[in-house]
Order: C-alpha cells, then structure tokens, then sequence
C-alpha cells in the first residue's frame, strides 16, 4: 500500500530545504511569509542574531479593522503593504524572501508583489 505524506509534512520538507539556501543578514534579512487557514503572518528576520526586526499579520486590530476577511489575497496584498511600509519605517530596503515552503502563487504572490510596489526590494 502506497501511503501518502500530508501536505503540511510536505510544506515542512520544503521549508526545511529552503533554509539551507536562505539566510537573513543584517545588511539584507528574511521576510518569512507563513499562511494558516484563517490568518497570514510575515516576519522580517535577522538570522546571524536571532531576531525578529518587524513583524506583521492579520491578527492585529488595525489589519483587521482594514479587511473584509483575513485569509484571501486581498488580505494577503494588504498584509504586504503593512510589512513592506514597517519595513521602510525602520530603515530596511532589501530583504530575501522566504516562501517557507509553499507555492508561490495565490496568497504568497499577492504579500510578495504588494511589498515589491510598497518599496521593499527582492
């Protein structure tokens, strides 16, 4: 019998791949995208220290207070103007983007263009 691994245990595996080719510096961090059935979550990491610089998601009051639901790609765009301008309020203009092992495309491609037209650059 053939036994198939879930999607989030594949999503893992992806993930876990893809971190060793990525890394977050202090010139250039990680923004780290993860999605859950009902809300979206980016971070802005630098991994040679540990921490987290910005972060933002659809659970905060004023994201929400913004959207009409919290897990399609209008909020997903919208999730991607709020990390992109935080971003830019700090001081960071590059980043490398982490997909963290789901499919670019949907709700990922929408936060990932919607922070490119906010100004951040990857």
């Amino acid at each position: 019998m053939v036994s198939k691994k879930s999607r989030s245990v594949v999503r893992a595996n992806k993930h876990r791949r893809l971190r060793n080719h990525l890394s977050g510096t202090a010139e250039r961090p990680r923004l780290a995208v993860f999605r859950s059935n009902n809300h979206m979550y980016a971070q802005i990491i630098d991994d040679t220290v540990g921490h987290t610089l910005v972060a933002a998601s659809t659970l905060e009051k004023d994201v929400k207070a913004e959207l009409e639901k919290t897990n399609n790609v209008d909020a997903a765009a919208y999730l991607g103007k709020v990390i992109a301008q935080k971003a830019l309020d700090k001081g960071i203009k590059t980043v490398v983007f982490d997909r963290g092992g789901f499919i670019y495309q949907g709700k990922i491609q929408a936060l990932a263009e919607a922070a490119r037209e906010a100004g951040l650059e990857f």
